[in-house]
């Protein structure tokens, strides 16, 4: 495996329709919490999302949860930051599927970019 790194043109990280995320409380503090409900839209995107250009429009100032360090999984998580990439590659595939669906073209190039077995190859 090449390891975790962000495709682009995805986005499948900014659904953030709470509904399919249960488990929220669990590691984000009630701050975070509120600041996460705050950018959903009423689609389930995130407000801050541009649909037709795939991108983040705070990309340089998104909230940590958005972030993908050794220090979020470590601090936001309790993950072991060595296990970084395996993680990553994982919460992605999910999202992934769960937005874009398994077979896909995001999910062919996400496994191409990380090294995975290209679904439906």
């Amino acid at each position: 495996m090449q390891g975790w790194h962000c495709v682009q043109n995805c986005g499948a990280c900014c659904y953030l329709a709470p509904e399919e995320r249960p488990f929220l409380a669990e590691y984000l503090s009630p701050g975070l919490l509120r600041l996460y409900h705050s950018l959903v839209g009423d689609d389930g995107w995130c407000v801050h999302f541009d649909k037709s250009r795939r991108t983040c429009g705070i990309y340089q100032t998104r909230p940590a949860f958005c972030r993908v360090t050794p220090e979020v999984l470590r601090d936001l998580y309790g993950e072991d930051p060595a296990d970084l990439s395996a993680w990553a590659v994982h919460c992605c595939r999910e999202h992934i599927d769960s937005v874009w669906g398994a077979q896909s073209p995001e999910r062919r190039r996400f496994e191409q970019e990380v090294g995975g077995a290209v679904p439906g190859a």
